[in-house]
């Protein structure tokens, strides 16, 4: 099992599945959400309709999985995290959520790769420095419960990021017995 991290775009990985940063009618948006399915074309956003068409929106903490459309990605896991309303909302709790719903669907998937990128720090205003231990936390704790998932990698969009990442990574590599 490993948890990498990179600088870079996620439209661009070949992975099993990319996580998209999502809302919870996965309709297009900005940031990630927006690059994705600009990149997946029109495959990804009418998959995305018939799924929330067929149970609903995805409630934040929650995942849905689609077809990848045009990505080099075999899937697109939707995870929905939380708008940040200053961290006493219960924001983490719903981000690790996010995390762990994701691995989850990769996991009954049978896929091995799974891209993340920052969930829920762009539009919803989640503080990176917050979100990164969140986030690296939940996954590692998830990967110890997965047969198939053997490999994550954070791609994310900037320096800054990718920095408060790495911290957190060594953070987390620092707590473990």
């Amino acid at each position: 099992m490993s948890i990498s991290l990179t600088l870079g775009d996620i439209t661009r990985v070949h992975a099993d599945a990319i996580v998209n940063a999502a809302n919870p009618h996965l309709a297009p948006g900005g940031g990630v959400c927006g690059a994705i399915h600009a990149a997946g074309g029109p495959q990804v956003a009418a998959e995305c309709r018939a799924w929330v068409e067929a149970h609903g929106p995805v409630p934040p903490g929650g995942a849905a999985i689609t077809g990848a459309g045009r990505l080099p990605a075999r899937r697109v896991i939707h995870a929905v995290g939380p708008v940040w309303h200053g961290g006493g909302d219960h924001e983490a709790e719903i981000l690790a959520s996010a995390y762990r719903s994701a691995i989850a669907l990769a996991e009954a998937e049978g896929l091995t790769s799974v891209a993340f990128p920052s969930i829920s720090t762009g539009i919803y205003g989640y503080p990176v420095a917050a979100a990164a231990p969140v986030a690296l936390r939940a996954v590692h704790e998830a990967l110890a419960g997965t047969e198939h998932v053997r490999d994550v990698t954070f791609v994310l969009f900037d320096e800054p990021t990718r920095a408060a990442y790495e911290r957190a990574l060594a953070e987390l590599g620092r707590s473990r017995p």
